[in-house]
């Protein structure tokens, strides 16, 4: 009974597959958000001013990163809890897979939420003669929630499996 119940738990992990490729379709509303904004910029271009476009930018960079972070969490999740990409090790394999565990993982999600939130944070800035200072001051101090909640994550990490993964 023990052995059937096992294996019905490690076969569990297959469920996650779904919500993987679920996050790939949602690469795509990225993209196509992405150039929908790019398309919507052209016509405006020639009368746009240059803290708008920096404002545009921002936001395609904002994108651009939050795709990334759904890359890394479809590909080191799946790799980490379903199984082996086997597509990767044909000569397509990215630097970081199969090395990016469970904790590295949420490392990285952190570190790029801090980017996003830095993103936000400068766009805010761009803007702040229409933004309220409260709001202004409210924003930074999210940030630096989300600089220090990603420090002390680093930290614990380091502390807790430093010495595992030296081997």
């Amino acid at each position: 009974m023990e052995n059937v119940i096992e294996r019905f738990l490690f076969w569990g992990r297959w469920l996650l597959t779904p919500l993987y490729v679920g996050l790939t379709l949602l690469l795509l509303a990225f993209a196509f958000k992405f150039f929908q904004e790019l398309v919507h910029l052209v016509p405006r271009l020639p009368d746009l001013a240059e803290a708008d476009l920096v404002l545009v930018a921002l936001g395609l960079i904002d994108l651009a990163l939050v795709g990334n972070l759904v890359v890394m969490v479809i590909l080191a999740g799946y790799e980490s809890f379903v199984s082996r990409i086997e597509a990767a090790r044909e000569g397509d394999q990215l630097s970081w897979m199969g090395k990016v565990d469970a904790g590295t993982l949420k490392i990285k999600v952190a570190a790029a939420i801090v980017a996003i939130s830095s993103i936000h944070l400068l766009k805010a800035f761009v803007n702040a003669e229409k933004i309220a200072n409260d709001k202004l001051v409210m924003l930074v101090v999210i940030h630096m929630t989300f600089v220090v909640s990603a420090l002390l994550l680093a930290y614990v990490d380091k502390l807790a499996f430093a010495a595992h993964r030296e081997h």
